[in-house]
């Protein structure tokens, strides 16, 4: 056995430990934070998400304009993407992620056995990317002329159409079948989203 600095000598045991110690991953890598769903409980999704910044976690909520009718007239506002869920970046190896099921708001991570499910990849990066300075979603980007299209917010939300033209002003005109024709709509293009 060779001597060590210190003059002791470490068995080919020793070495082995102290060799992968050193190149483990968890002591190489950067750290491990990933995109987690969370349940949270209707409406309260801008609840949750105050909280959670409190305790110094990073919520996510996307958002889009929805058009609600009450008291016969027509209201559009910022409401959750995905209502009841919203998305938090977690590292569950330095981060006390249980406590997120505790939060004002939240009824839970989903998760996989006990462990939170990380969400695919690239998919709340892209949520984000997607995200205008108002901080509503915008899926304008992918549309074209002749494309099918679904309404997203107004008295026609979820009716699919056909994007006649659209304006460099974000102005859309769509051909909506109504009645055994096709109806011309002008829309913002922010309230449609291009369909397969």
């Amino acid at each position: 056995m060779p001597p060590t600095a210190e003059g002791r000598h470490v068995s080919s045991a020793e070495k082995t430990t102290t060799n992968a110690t050193a190149l483990s991953p968890e002591t190489t890598a950067a750290p491990a934070i990933r995109w987690y769903a969370a349940s949270v409980f209707p409406g309260k999704e801008h609840v949750a998400e105050r909280h959670l910044r409190m305790q110094g976690f990073q919520p996510f909520v996307p958002r889009c304009e929805k058009t609600v009718r009450h008291a016969r007239r027509l209201e559009t506002r910022s409401a959750a993407y995905f209502p009841g869920y919203m998305f938090i970046a977690l590292d569950l190896g330095l981060q006390r992620w249980r406590s997120v099921n505790g939060t004002f708001g939240v009824r839970s991570l989903v998760t996989q056995g006990d462990r939170p499910l990380p969400v695919p990849s690239g998919l709340v990066e892209r949520f984000i990317a997607l995200t205008g300075k108002d901080g509503l979603l915008d899926f304008s980007g992918g549309l074209a002329a002749g494309a099918s299209v679904r309404i997203l917010s107004g008295p026609l939300a979820e009716t699919i159409g056909r994007l006649d033209r659209l304006d460099p002003a974000g102005r859309a005109r769509v051909l909506v079948a109504i009645m055994n024709g096709e109806i011309p709509v002008d829309l913002d293009a922010r309230d449609l989203v291009a369909i397969a």
